[in-house]
């Protein structure tokens, strides 16, 4: 019977997530499994991944083949790196010590990356909000410098109106004065 780590697929349509499955390479892709060992989202940034490492491990070592993505998520979480490392010291190319140090270097190393990618993002977000907030705060000024144009024209509409109101009058007043006189 050949045993693989795969994916099984759930979730709704443009929204998978799926499950890490140790399944016969013959059952269908979301059948019967032998036993689920985490599960993979690849909705989130950066993809969120819970893997039981231990079952992981036990698995690649008695020989279970892990799929493409699958081997890529493994490799990811450091399962394939530690069973190579686990050879070495079986064949005696170095010692467990050494093989600790060297997953604990790749382990804080790898933390490290997802940190400042996490940070990345987060830094990206905060000054796109910035930035559209600037750029509203420019709209509003523009906005409002129109709004008080067009309130200084309507304004000196206003008063141009309000002096010729007040001259037609008196230009009014000044003929029918001299009408009189006129007579």
């Amino acid at each position: 019977m050949a045993v693989k780590i795969r994916l099984q697929r759930h979730g709704k349509k443009n929204f998978a997530f799926f499950h890490i499955v140790v399944a016969d390479s013959r059952s269908p892709r979301d059948g019967r499994y032998i036993e689920q060992l985490g599960s993979y989202n690849p909705n989130t940034n950066p993809a969120t991944i819970n893997l039981n490492f231990e079952r992981a491990l036990a698995w690649i070592k008695v020989g279970a083949e892990p799929t493409l993505t699958a081997r890529r998520i493994l490799s990811y979480e450091g399962v394939l790196l530690r069973h190579h490392l686990d050879g070495g010291v079986a064949k005696g190319a170095l010692t467990q010590e050494v093989a600790d140090k060297k997953w604990n270097d790749w382990k804080a190393e790898r933390d490290s990356k997802i940190d400042a990618k996490k940070t990345g993002l987060k830094n990206a977000a905060i000054e796109a909000r910035k930035a559209a907030k600037a750029e509203e705060a420019k709209v509003n000024e523009a906005r409002a410098e129109a709004i008080a144009k067009k309130a200084a024209e309507a304004a000196a509409k206003a008063a141009e109106a309000a002096e010729e109101a007040a001259e037609a009058p008196a230009e009014e007043a000044a003929p029918a004065e001299e009408a009189p006189a006129a007579e």
